[in-house]
Formats: C-alpha cells, structure tokens, sequence
C-alpha cells in the first residue's frame, strides 16, 4: 500500500465504541505499529492516556508481555501522546531517545495504559515522561525525547 504526500499516514477521530476517548490508527497495516493497534486516545489536562489492548502475540514463553512489545509500544504512546497535545501530525518524527525502568510484569488479559506527560517542548524537540499501568499495576516508567518533524520549506 503505497501513501502519498497527501495521504495522512494515521487516522486520528472520535471512537464511536469509546465515548470520550479518539482512535490513532497507522493506515497502512503492513507497518510495525499495526503490530500493537488500534490505540486509544485520550488528553486529560496535562496527561494523554494511551491505550492499547495486548494478545499472545505479545507474551513472552511465561505468559507476561515481552519488554520488547512494551517498549514498542511505549515508543508508540509518546507519538500518540505528542498528537493528541496537538504539538504533532506524526510523520517522519523521530525519537531521539528512550529510557525504560520495568517495574512489574504484564498480562494479555488486560489493556495497557501508558500515561504520558509532556515536559517540556523547545522548537524542535519534546520531552516526555509516563508510567504503563495495568489495572492498579506498575508495568514500567519512562522518559522519551521526540525530534519533531521538518516542516516544509
């Protein structure tokens, strides 16, 4: 499936199954994040709720999510998060870097929640930090750092 410049890479709207909450889903689903979709996506003041709900696929041989699955979606939350604080459209942002202390282990019975602060945004660059929780759990804390994208000449 090939996109054009034109073609916006995700679709961000109002979930009609989750009053309140916004869908951001990838259009193309051949791409890595279409691995962990669809998102859920709520802005609650100064916090954006990321949500996404685990499967099999992302458990590792003892039944507990795989960090790699959770460090994909971490990843993936931070972009949500940055779109719903209206500071990107997604696109050729990048992450500049990432910083994961797991602190319990997850399960694919429950949906995962990354709750995403902004710290701090510069001309090109936002800082961001969160915590991934499962019901009452801590999963993991974290700290990201977004370049954002050029913007056309």
């Amino acid at each position: 499936m090939g996109l054009t410049d034109t073609t916006p890479a995700f679709i961000y709207r109002e979930s009609p199954d989750h009053p309140g909450w916004m869908t951001w889903d990838l259009v193309d689903p051949t791409r890595f994040n279409s691995l962990f979709g669809p998102f859920l996506l709520k802005v609650d003041g100064k916090m954006a709720l990321v949500r996404m709900t685990p499967q099999r696929v992302h458990t590792n041989l003892s039944g507990r999510i795989h960090g790699g699955a959770l460090l994909g979606f971490i990843d993936i939350a931070l972009f949500a998060a940055s779109r719903g604080f209206g500071l990107i459209e997604a696109g050729t942002a990048v992450t500049l870097d990432l910083s994961v202390q797991f602190i319990g282990a997850g399960t694919a019975d429950l949906v995962l929640e990354a709750q995403v602060e902004m710290l701090k945004e510069t001309g090109r660059l936002l800082f961001l930090r969160g915590l991934i929780v499962q019901g009452d759990e801590r999963i993991a804390s974290f700290s990201g750092t977004i370049r954002k994208p050029t913007k056309p000449s």
